[in-house]
């Protein structure tokens, strides 16, 4: 059988409206922890300020008190009145000066306080604000890549639609499985075929098929797509099976012997159904398959995207559509963030 011919890569229309996405999401974020630290830094220095003033208040009111008691202690004194009841005046006064002066401070205190609530308020609302927008962006960019993708399975589905598709399992004879030593299988073909050729038994062995899959390994943060044998330590030929081309094939380097069901010495063909589910590949089931690296409660480096660079750990694995779940810290609150497997890498 034919190699196949390489597909087409197909450019996706979605990128640059999702790198705009990307962009605009990380200046949103770098912009709401500016304005965070403005607020914060705002409301420290009007804290500080307050409590100054309260302070200086204070201060005032005690300076005022004292001045007023000793006026009285030298008013008194100079009208001859009695010397203990001027003191004990003076004394009232100034313990009111005193406890004025703690007022004064006490309202201050509370403004501060006031004031700080007033700025996590801010800061909350902010956060809020950031998070909704975030995943407002997210969700452009998942609605974008989803329509692009569906005209990418339509265009591809009109051209399977349109091309004329030929199984595998027709033209002359069977499949059959043959066993080899584990690693020997691209040997074993290489050696069949030499032997097909030189003992001329290219009319009773017509194909000889290692099955292939494409496999994403992930490692570093880096996708790499690597062929992968589906049956290691087998290989398919199709041919008219015969004492001669059962010789040629069961005495090849390397060949273990057929498959064959039961417990019977003659191998057993594959059935169409079995051919076609191994051989005839659809565009929808050549995807490849992703070999993870990393499992639930691992932490992650977020590599690109609006939360580039940002750590968090694994809460949910989706195989089946090659996301994953993971909880990022954003502003002391950890947040679930949807993301591929191509998104993140080990730390």
């Amino acid at each position: 059988m034919e190699d196949r011919p390489d597909t087409d890569v197909v450019t996706n229309p979605s990128a640059d409206l999702a790198d705009l996405a990307d962009e605009a999401l990380t200046e949103v974020l770098t912009e709401a922890a500016i304005a965070e630290v403005v607020v914060a830094e705002v409301a420290e220095e009007a804290i500080a300020e307050r409590l100054e003033e309260g302070m200086e208040e204070a201060a005032e009111i005690l300076e005022a008190g004292e001045e007023e008691a000793e006026a009285m202690l030298i008013a008194a004194a100079a009208d001859g009145e009695d010397s203990a009841e001027g003191q004990a005046e003076a004394e009232q006064v100034a313990e009111d000066a005193i406890e004025a002066a703690e007022e004064a401070i006490e309202e201050a205190v509370e403004d501060s306080v006031q004031i700080e609530e007033a700025a996590e308020e801010a800061i909350e609302e902010l956060i809020e604000e950031v998070i909704v927008e975030a995943v407002i962006e997210e969700a452009i960019e998942e609605l974008i890549e989803e329509e692009a993708d569906e005209a990418i399975e339509a265009e591809a589905a009109a051209e399977v639609a349109a091309a004329k598709v030929v199984s595998p399992y027709d033209g002359p004879g069977d499949w059959y499985v043959v066993h080899t030593y584990a690693g020997y299988e691209n040997r074993v073909k290489t050696n069949l075929a030499s032997r097909i050729h030189s003992m001329q038994m290219q009319d009773k062995i017509f194909d000889i098929h290692i099955p292939m899959e494409d496999v994403m390994e992930i490692k570093g943060g880096k996708k790499q797509v690597v062929k992968k044998k589906v049956f290691p330590g087998y290989l398919l030929v199709k041919m008219d099976y015969d004492n001669d081309s059962w010789y040629v094939v069961r005495n090849t380097p390397g060949v273990t012997g057929f498959v064959s069901a039961g417990t019977g010495t003659k191998p057993t063909p594959l059935s169409r159904r079995e051919v076609e589910k191994i051989l005839l590949v659809k565009e929808e089931e050549a995807k490849p398959v992703f070999r993870l690296e990393w499992e639930e409660g691992d932490v992650v480096r977020i590599i690109s995207g609006p939360f580039a660079d940002f750590n968090g750990t694994i809460s949910e694995i989706n195989v089946d559509q090659s996301k994953l779940k993971v909880l990022v810290n954003i502003f002391d609150r950890e947040t679930p963030v949807e993301l591929g497997f191509d998104q993140v890498a080990k730390v």
